[in-house]
């Protein structure tokens, strides 16, 4: 089965992508998805987030309030070192899981949607990488409008990330989501066709 990776700088599209691929069959896992569950109240990580970072991050329900939880850990790099510390092994174990599942139903082709890719190094052991790429002023104007953030906010936040130029090096698919949406949505088709016609790489690749 090939894994391929699903990337890009903060608000440049990527969820957008990933839907689009859905669309036209591929199975996503959603890694935003996974860090979800893994803060679940009745998971351990949840108490470790608690313990190390303080009842601040709960909402009223004793949920964590990942709202809260993000403007604690953008504001404070230590303090996001230690969430990433909780969270993305949990993450990277509940990812492994389903993709074993999927590999024994006989998928062929998998993309892990995350935000952290290329920073986390997971990358190297893919079979591609796709890149969603919009200019800094879009990403900029995104955020601040999706999350409801002031300029100083929204620009800590895309700092927070690996340059998108960086990303863009390493990619082995570049979705180019300044345009309009059918101008995505063909780029989008082209490559899911084209990762369709190839063999994942075998172990005598590497």
């Amino acid at each position: 089965m090939k894994v391929i990776g699903l990337t890009g700088g903060i608000a440049s599209g990527k969820s957008l992508v990933a839907r689009l691929l859905s669309d036209l069959g591929a199975h996503v896992i959603d890694a935003d998805v996974l860090a979800r569950k893994v803060v679940e109240p009745c998971q351990p990580a949840y108490h470790d987030i608690v313990r190390e970072l303080g009842r601040d991050v709960l909402a009223q329900d004793g949920t964590i309030d990942r709202k809260k939880l993000g403007a604690m850990v953008f504001a404070d790099e230590a303090k996001r070192s230690r969430l990433n510390a909780i969270t993305h092994p949990r993450i990277a174990a509940l990812a492994r899981k389903e993709m074993d599942r999927l590999a024994l139903e006989g998928e062929q082709v998998v993309i892990y949607e995350a935000a952290l890719i290329v920073e986390n190094g997971l990358h190297a052991a893919m079979d591609g990488l796709i890149v969603v790429s919009a200019p800094p002023e879009v990403q900029l104007e995104r955020v601040m409008r999706r999350d409801g953030l002031d300029e100083e906010s929204a620009r800590a936040r895309l700092a927070a990330q690996l340059p998108l130029e960086e990303k863009l090096e390493v990619a082995t698919h570049v979705i180019d989501n300044s345009g309009a949406l059918e101008d995505t949505r063909a780029q989008v088709s082209r490559t899911w066709e084209s990762l369709k016609d190839h063999e994942p790489k075998s172990q005598a690749d590497d």
